[in-house]
């Protein structure tokens, strides 16, 4: 029980942070503004001529967290570090995990409420027509798991650094790796000189491929798993770093 008092301190301390700075009004609104243009003027919503937001919202949530995600999750540990009270917190009574995924929770539940907030794409398609809200509701999980996947990587490397442009150009590099491994430009070039099992091979590694699957109102076991890995696997190598520190 103790434990997650500790947990819900943290989570509570750090979401304290976000919004006495500008950064989360800042990133909600971009994260907005973003979505309403891509869904309704780039994604030819209303060319489609369908109530449908498979396609022209979420397609585009991938890339949207590239660049926002490690935005959100570069200065936890290394701000922590930069201003020297990363000592402080690891000589309080807590673990390492519990601070691990108590900052972890406050930034994911912080993105969590940026997605709550683009409840209006959802009330203009529903005014428009009659689309399969469960479609929609399926979406919405998917793409708050892979926002947890790419928070994780930017948690982790966060922690090896105690400059947050750095922490910001790893984890971008490794979510757009995960992103490209099915990208179908990628796909093509892979398959020219490699055979189906390493295509498929790569292809189980993408955000992407993963991320389809609730697009289309489907919720796969096996999609969910690969979203809870990456965040699982990130996060332990998170407490390895953290522990560095503290035993150093």
């Amino acid at each position: 029980m103790n434990a997650w008092a500790n947990i819900k301190t943290i989570t509570k301390r750090e979401l304290g942070a976000y919004f006495s700075s500008p950064l989360a009004y800042v990133f909600i609104v971009i994260f907005l503004l973003l979505c309403g243009f891509f869904t309704f003027m780039v994604g030819g919503f209303f060319e489609r001529g369908e109530a449908s937001l498979v396609r022209p919202f979420f397609d585009w949530h991938p890339w949207f967290y590239l660049f926002l995600v490690p935005a959100v999750g570069m200065r936890l540990w290394a701000e922590e570090r930069r201003v020297g009270t990363l000592e402080l917190l690891l000589t309080m009574p807590i673990t390492s995990w519990q601070a691990i995924v108590g900052k972890f929770l406050a930034s994911w539940l912080f993105l969590a409420l940026a997605l709550v907030l683009t409840f209006p794409v959802v009330l203009t398609v529903n005014y428009l027509g009659s689309p399969d809200n469960g479609v929609i509701f399926t979406g919405y999980i998917g793409s708050w798991l892979m926002a947890g996947a790419y928070l994780a990587i930017s948690c982790m490397t966060s922690a090896m650094t105690r400059t947050q442009v750095v922490s910001f150009i790893l984890s971008l590099i490794i979510c757009l790796f995960l992103i490209l491994c099915g990208f179908p430009p990628v796909i093509n070039l892979v398959e020219t000189w490699a055979g189906p099992r390493l295509v498929e091979l790569v292809t189980s590694f993408s955000v992407i491929t993963h991320f389809d699957g609730f697009q289309k109102g489907v919720l796969d076991s096996r999609d969910v798993i690969f979203f809870l890995s990456i965040i699982g696997f990130s996060l332990f190598c998170n407490s390895v770093i953290i522990r560095g520190h503290r035993a150093g």
